[in-house]
C-alpha cells in the first residue's frame, strides 16, 4: 500500500470539497480548484477528512494512488493557506517591476523583458537599495506558480562563475573556481 496515499487528508474549517464524475472541486478562501482524477481510483469526502481509494494493485493503479492524494492535498493548503515563492536577482543592473500582472525584468540582454502572467498568481516586485531585486509571487495553485517561477528563471539561470542569474530566495548555487594565473 502506498504510504503517501493512504494518509487522510484532513479539511480546514472553511474549506468545502466536492467530488462528483471523477472530478474533484475544493473551495476556500483563497479560491477555487478542480482536478480530474483518475477513473479507477476513489475518493471519499467523510468526517472531516478525504481518503483516496484504489482498487487493486497493479503498478499504474499504484502510482497513481499517491499522485492523485498529492494533488488533492496541495488543492487543500492552496485554497486554505496559499504558496508563496520569492525570486531573487542577483547581477549589476538587474531590475523588476510589475504594473498589475505585468512583470518587466531588465536582465542584462539589449532590451526588457515582459511577461503576462496568470490571473490566479499575486505578483510583487520588491527593489530596496543595497539589496538585490525580490519578486514575491503568490498563488492558491502549487502547480501554476511552480511553473511560473521555473519560466521566470529561466530568463537567466544562475552562473556557476559569479552567481548571476534569478535564483529561488536561500537557494545555494554551486560556484566553480575561474582561472588561474600562471606562475
Amino acid at each position: 500500500m502506498s504510504r503517501i496515499g493512504k494518509a487522510p487528508i484532513s479539511i480546514p474549517s472553511g474549506v468545502n470539497v466536492t467530488v462528483k464524475d471523477n472530478t474533484v472541486t475544493v473551495k476556500g478562501p483563497k479560491g477555487e480548484l478542480v482536478q480530474e482524477i483518475h477513473p479507477e481510483l476513489e475518493v471519499k469526502v467523510e468526517d472531516g477528512t478525504i481518503t483516496v481509494a484504489r482498487p487493486n494493485d497493479e503498478k499504474e493503479i499504484r502510482a497513481k494512488h499517491g499522485l492523485y492524494r498529492s494533488l488533492i492535498n496541495n488543492m487543500v493548503v492552496g485554497v486554505s493557506e496559499g504558496y508563496k515563492k520569492e525570486l531573487e536577482l542577483v547581477g549589476v543592473g538587474y531590475r523588476a517591476t510589475n504594473q498589475g500582472q505585468i512583470l518587466e525584468l531588465a536582465l542584462g540582454y539589449s532590451h526588457p523583458i515582459h511577461l503576462m502572467l496568470p490571473a490566479e498568481i499575486k505578483v510583487e516586485a520588491v527593489t530596496d537599495r543595497k539589496s538585490n531585486p525580490i519578486i514575491s509571487l503568490e498563488s492558491a495553485d502549487k502547480q501554476l506558480l511552480g511553473q511560473v517561477c521555473a519560466k521566470i528563471r529561466s530568463l537567466r539561470k544562475p552562473e556557476p562563475y559569479k552567481g548571476k542569474g534569478i535564483r529561488f530566495k536561500g537557494e545555494e548555487i554551486r560556484r566553480k573556481a575561474g582561472k588561474s594565473a600562471k606562475v
